[in-house]
């Protein structure tokens, strides 16, 4: 037979774990910093929206390592992609 648990009030008054804010401190990398800044919010983030939040930080972290770091500005840089014209044989180019 199935019976249900009693309920136990003092579980529910226990506190929820720390959640690990500023991790990002010793981010160097303006477009990686960036990219973390979100996972701030994710504890006040209903768990239903965490796979969004994964989803995004996921590609911006891709952007990151597509892009040359000439500027420290993030919203300046911008992925780069392969220059057909400069391509050689040696590298895998035509």
């Amino acid at each position: 037979m199935t019976e249900l648990s009693p309920t136990d009030e003092s579980a529910a008054a226990q506190p929820s774990p720390d959640w690990p804010l500023g991790s990002q401190a010793d981010v160097t990398d303006p477009l990686v910093k960036q990219a973390l800044a979100p996972l701030d919010g994710l504890p006040g983030t209903p768990v239903a929206g965490h796979e969004a939040v994964y989803n995004d930080l996921h590609d911006q972290l891709r952007t990151a390592l597509d892009t040359e770091p000439t500027s420290t500005d993030p919203a300046s840089l911008k992925p780069t992609s392969p220059d057909p014209a400069n391509s050689h044989p040696s590298d895998g180019g035509a």
